[in-house]
């Protein structure tokens, strides 16, 4: 299953975006700490050029934390950058990401000279909580659905800063698929423009792999079924997920599977690892 989503706002922020790089000193990217790959839009490469970046691998409290130290070096090691694991609703550990955007500063840069930083996130991956403690103020409306920021704003706060806001915007085609799929599965997409079942089989799978005392767990399986499908299925019918005739209801399991990888009631998971193609599993 191919997942492309790229509603006209999101275009419309795109070229909101490279208008205003122009004035900008500071790229902030946040990325989700379970898939910094998947959640790192191509486009904002292309955008930013060499401003300096630093990249917020936010929600670390719901990835392994050995995967997500590795993505740490992997990003350090690129030229202009500095990435920091974050956790979410952790005041004190964002308000730090303004002291190392001034580290990133040139070295006879006016000391005194505000920094124009513009923060960038795809939907859903925490960046309207992260600008609303670095503020101070319920500046940005945050939800757990795609695309709830619609517009560009410029904020100043303490510290010497001046915050450009952005839309969450994604990249128009999702390539490869496994990227989609990926974001689908941590609520980057909305649910509307998903097949729950297809989703839920790409999640067993990569459970399956990486991950299988954490289903077998939390499902109280006592060994792993052969399948993915199976899986799903097992896990409805210790969810109650049941429909006349003793039959699974095989979209309520996959919700269930979906929905409890989302939230981290499966554990501390990472979809993906630094330096393997997009598309492994």
């Amino acid at each position: 299953m191919a997942i492309n989503w790229f509603p006209g706002h999101m275009n419309k922020a795109r070229r909101e975006i490279a208008k205003a790089m122009g004035q900008v000193n500071l790229v902030i990217e946040v990325l989700d700490a379970r898939l910094p790959h998947s959640s790192e839009n191509p486009l904002v490469v292309g955008l930013r050029k060499d401003t300096p970046c630093i990249k917020i691998l936010n929600k670390k409290d719901l990835a392994d934390p050995n995967v997500t130290g590795q993505w740490i070096n992997w990003f350090n090691a690129q030229p202009g950058t500095v990435a920091v694991a974050h956790e979410r609703l952790q005041p004190k550990a964002t308000k730090r990401i303004l002291g190392l955007g001034r580290k990133l500063m040139p070295a006879d840069r006016n000391a005194s000279k505000p920094i124009v930083a513009m923060i960038l996130g795809v939907p859903n991956v925490g960046k309207s909580t992260i600008i609303n403690t670095l503020t101070g103020r319920t500046l940005a409306k945050t939800g757990n659905i795609p695309a709830v920021t619609r517009r560009q704003q410029r904020i100043e706060i303490k510290g010497g800063y001046i915050l450009m806001d952005t839309p969450g915007f994604l990249w128009p085609r999702l390539d490869p698929p496994e990227c989609g799929l990926r974001l689908a599965m941590m609520g980057s997409i909305p649910d509307n423009v998903v097949v729950y079942e297809e989703l839920a089989v790409f999640a067993a799978q990569t459970l399956m792999a990486h991950y299988p005392h954490l289903v077998l767990e939390r499902y109280k399986l006592k060994e792993m079924p052969e399948t993915p499908e199976l899986l799903i299925e097992k896990i409805g019918e210790k969810r109650g997920c049941m429909r006349k005739g003793g039959i699974v209801d095989m979209q309520k399991a996959s919700e269930v599977l979906v929905k409890e990888l989302r939230s981290g009631k499966l554990g501390q998971v990472s979809l993906e690892r630094p330096g393997r193609p997009a598309s492994e599993i």
